[in-house]
């Protein structure tokens, strides 16, 4: 199975399967001498393993990370990083009925057609669990960006019928009057069973969700992502555009099916005059007074915060009846049952953002060869 592997400087290779002994990745490009233990990346895990709320499958992980190697005393060597999850709570009998038929909104046809073979355990490769190796990956990247000035919020944005009243620039707008930090918000959202930083909003899609699973269906969502800090210049200008490689980014984690960056689609709608962000100086830099390109502009990086969302379908896997076929071709009616997320999206928020991460830290890492007076610094 070739497509692995993300990344060309910053790189990550994920392994495993769901049901399989463990889940792993292979960082490698990291730098030298980053502080690093298994605490850094297990807070980071702990945020999307299963079984923290009702609202999320009851299969109980510990999702303890062990590095492997490429860490000595504390320190990055600059070898490859491995590191591996074991899984503990596997109940492969709950998926045996699967390996006879196509689940409804899973890759099991697909998976069949390239392969003529699939894991159905879980799903394989294709379950929500491989994003392990993304989050423990993407947890080393952060920490790289944390110390360059680079900060991350990240939050559900809407789930189901619901989407909280403020936009990003609001948010942003409330650090910046000193209504509280970003790190005070950071904490509320962390705290929030739906990861939303609107209390109001995630009591009312509780309610919602508790439809949900009283009619055994399930629900998607919107997640925003806002990173501030991201210096400008930091893209390459055809192929290798920040906001294509973010999209390919977001894109590659399962359930994903819409992105868009600053105000995305609705740019379509808007005028020239009204989309453009209008730029001022302010302490010697150029300063933008709006911010709808969300912070690229020609594929670079323009200094501004930088602003996305990524749109998830509801979880497949339902009790509700289900029309599909067999893989004798038989057209035949199904109920799924086992450990199912009735919304994926609050522990998807911690994989959107180290996917983002990742993306960043690796162009950040390409970037260095931009200029001579980069190369110059570097080596004179």
């Amino acid at each position: 199975m070739a497509g692995s592997t993300f990344g060309k400087h910053f790189q990550i290779t994920t392994w495993g399967e769901s049901h399989g002994k463990g889940i792993g990745v292979v960082v490698d490009g990291c730098p030298a001498g980053l502080p690093l233990c298994e605490s850094d990346i297990q807070k980071f895990l702990d945020r999307r393993k299963p079984g923290k709320s009702r609202y999320s499958t009851p299969r109980k992980e510990a999702d303890k990370a062990e590095i492997l190697s490429g860490v000595f005393e504390g320190r990055t060597t600059g070898t490859p990083i491995s590191l591996v999850v074991f899984n503990q709570d596997q109940r492969s009998r709950d998926y045996g009925d699967i390996a006879t038929y196509y689940r409804p909104g899973h890759a099991d046809y697909t998976f069949d057609e390239k392969y003529g073979f699939r894991d159905y355990r879980g799903g394989g490769r294709s379950s929500g669990r491989e994003t392990i190796g993304r989050v423990a990956g993407g947890a080393i990247a952060i920490k790289i960006l944390n110390q360059l000035g680079i900060s991350f919020l990240t939050y559900a944005r809407a789930i189901g019928p619901v989407t909280i009243p403020q936009t990003a620039e609001d948010l942003l707008a409330c650090v910046q009057n000193n209504e509280y930090s970003l790190n005070e918000l950071q904490e509320h959202i962390l705290s929030d069973p739906l990861y939303m930083p609107d209390s109001i909003s995630s009591e009312k899609t509780q309610e919602y969700l508790e439809d949900c699973m009283r009619e055994t269906d399930s629900a998607g969502g919107i997640i925003e992502g806002i990173i501030t800090g991201t210096p400008a210049g930091i893209g390459e200008p055809v192929f290798d555009k920040l906001d294509a490689n973010l999209a390919k980014a977001i894109f590659s984690i399962g359930a994903v099916k819409g992105f868009e960056i600053g105000a995305g689609f609705a740019a379509a709608a808007a005028k020239g005059s009204d989309n453009n962000d209008a730029i001022h100086m302010k302490d010697s830099k150029p300063c933008f007074d709006t911010n709808h390109a969300g912070g690229i502009l020609g594929g670079i990086s323009n200094g501004a915060p930088i602003v996305f969302r990524a749109a998830f379908k509801p979880t497949p896997s339902i009790a509700a009846t289900q029309h599909t076929v067999n893989n004798a071709k038989e057209e035949i009616s199904i109920s799924i049952h086992g450990r199912h997320d009735p919304i994926i999206v609050p522990r998807a928020v911690v994989v959107v953002e180290c996917m983002a991460a990742l993306t960043l830290v690796d162009l950040m890492i390409e970037n260095q060869g931009a200029t001579m007076e980069h190369l110059q610094k570097l080596y004179s």
